[in-house]
């Protein structure tokens, strides 16, 4: 199993990563499809070819060709998006929340899945790339929805235990080539 695989490969120091791994994909209450599209969509944020090459088979045998589309899709969008509305929302000039953002978002209104689905998602990438803008946004959309907060955590639970994996094997990639 690529879980075992990634929790192997991490070094001592990162026992608490190994435990969380398991504990968050292994004995998460989602859904299979919330479940394997937050752990694609998020090992593709991650931006660690390992935690992605690792993790990407197991998602797509877990999920149907279009939420495996689906999940690659959010990935895709919220890179674009996070940027474009963390940036808004960091410069202070407030001017620019006026402006007629000019791009491309087809997905977010027909992903090819449940909204709450890809809306869930797009919460957890943005946890990922820091987006508050986005992170509140999704977060509303879900609560709406009528998606609790122990399922929304569960999302960038996941978020934050693939990225600190996949910066720490990317890290010691780097240091046992330098060594």
């Amino acid at each position: 199993m690529a879980l075992d695989e990634l929790k192997s490969a991490l070094p001592d120091y990162a026992k608490d990563l190994k435990l969380n791994l398991g504990s968050v994909i292994g004995n998460s209450e989602l859904p299979q499809q919330q479940l394997w599209g937050t752990v694609l969509a998020c090992a593709i944020a991650s931006r660690s070819a390992r935690v992605r090459t690792e993790l990407e088979p197991e998602a797509k045998a877990n999920l149907s060709p279009e939420a495996y589309t689906a999940a690659k899709s959010a990935a895709a969008i919220m890179a674009m998006n996070n940027v474009f509305y963390r940036t808004r929302h960091l410069l202070s000039d407030p001017e620019y929340n006026n402006l007629r953002a000019g791009l491309r978002m087809n997905v977010i209104g027909n992903p090819g899945v449940e909204k709450v689905d890809f809306e869930l998602w797009s919460l957890a990438v943005s946890a990922i790339n820091g987006c508050g803008m986005c992170l509140d946004s999704h977060e509303q959309v879900l609560r709406k929805a009528g998606v609790d907060r122990e399922t929304i955590q569960e999302a960038f639970k996941i978020a934050s235990v693939l990225q600190a994996v996949g910066a720490t094997l990317d890290a010691e990639a780097v240091l046992a080539a330098n060594g």
